[in-house]
C-alpha cells in the first residue's frame, strides 16, 4: 500500500512541477534589463524623494519616461548623468544640491524649559500632551523624530538637546522637513552664501526676549542696516531675501540677540 501511494504522489508531484515550468516560461513577463542597470546606480535609500514608493519604482517609472532622470535628490548630477547615459539622453545641467538646516537656537543653555518632560520620547506627542516642554511654542522641541525618520543617520542629537545635521551625509530626501512638527528644519541651497536667521518664532520681542537667548526679538537693526534692502521682519523674525543678499555679514554684526549667524552650511555641527 505504502509504495502505490508514493509513487502517484510523485507523479501529481512531477505533473504539477511539469506544469509550473511550462506556465513560468508562457508567462512570464520580461523585465527590461535597463531597469535594474538603473536600479543598480541609485543610492538605494529608498526615501521617497522622488515621489515613488522606492528606488525600485523609481527604476522602472524614470526607465518608462514616466519619471525625470534627475528624479533621484540623493545620487544628484552623477546619478543623474549615469542615467542618462543608460537610456541614451543627453545628460541634464549639473543639479543644485539642498541640504537640511535646523533654524533654532533654543537649546537646553538658552530657553527656557516650562516643564520636565518625562513622556514618549517623541516631539509630537510632547506638543499634543503638553504643548512641549520648552517655553517658547514655535522653537526645537527636541526629541528627536528627525533622528528617526533619517534614511542615512545624518542627523544626530547634540548634548545641547539640539539635533546636528551632517551635511555631507545629507541626501537632500526631506524626510526630516515633513516629520518636524514645528517646521524648524528647512532645506537650504548650498550653493548660495548667505547668513541665516536661525529663529521662528512669532512671539513679540518682550516675550522672546524673556525666555530665549538668542531668540529673534523683531528689533529691526537688520533691516536699517542692511546695505542691499534684502532683510524684512515677518511673523515677528527677520527674513533674509538670498536673491538680493551679498553676504557682506553687517546683520550679524548688529544682531543683538546672536539669532542671524554667517554661512553654517559648510558646517557639521551646531552653530
Amino acid at each position: 500500500m505504502i509504495i502505490p501511494a508514493v509513487v502517484s504522489l510523485g507523479s501529481l508531484g512531477l505533473v504539477f512541477g511539469s506544469l509550473l515550468a511550462f506556465a513560468s516560461q508562457k508567462f512570464a513577463v520580461e523585465v527590461d534589463p535597463k531597469i535594474e542597470q538603473v536600479q543598480e546606480i541609485l543610492a538605494g535609500a529608498n526615501c521617497g524623494a522622488c515621489g515613488c514608493a522606492g528606488c525600485a519604482q523609481f527604476a522602472e517609472e524614470v526607465v518608462a519616461g514616466r519619471a525625470p532622470i534627475s528624479g533621484c535628490t540623493p545620487g544628484g548630477s552623477k546619478v543623474a548623468a549615469q542615467i542618462a547615459e543608460i537610456l541614451g539622453l543627453e545628460a541634464p545641467e549639473e543639479q543644485e544640491r539642498f541640504v537640511a538646516q535646523l533654524k533654532c537656537l533654543g537649546d537646553c543653555n538658552t530657553v527656557k524649559a516650562k516643564h520636565i518632560y518625562h513622556g514618549v520620547k517623541d516631539c509630537k506627542a510632547a506638543i499634543a500632551l503638553s504643548g512641549g516642554p520648552s517655553a517658547c511654542s514655535f522653537g526645537c522641541v527636541g526629541l528627536g523624530n528627525c533622528v528617526k525618520v533619517c534614511p542615512v543617520d545624518a542627523i544626530t542629537m547634540g548634548e545641547n538637546g539640539l539635533p546636528i545635521i551632517d551635511v555631507d551625509l545629507c541626501i537632500s530626501c526631506g524626510n526630516c522637513v515633513c516629520e518636524c512638527p514645528r517646521q524648524v528644519i528647512e532645506m537650504v541651497s548650498t550653493a548660495v552664501e548667505q547668513p541665516y536667521v536661525l529663529c521662528r518664532s512669532q512671539d513679540k520681542g518682550k516675550q522672546v526676549r524673556s525666555i530665549c537667548a538668542r531668540g529673534c526679538i523683531a528689533c529691526g537693526l537688520c533691516v536699517k542696516k542692511c546695505p542691499q534692502n534684502a532683510i524684512r521682519l515677518e511673523n515677528n523674525y527677520a527674513v533674509i531675501d538670498g536673491s538680493l543678499c551679498d553676504n557682506c555679514g553687517i546683520c550679524v554684526e548688529v544682531c543683538p540677540q546672536n539669532t542671524i549667524v554667517a554661512n553654517t552650511i559648510v558646517k557639521n555641527t551646531a552653530v
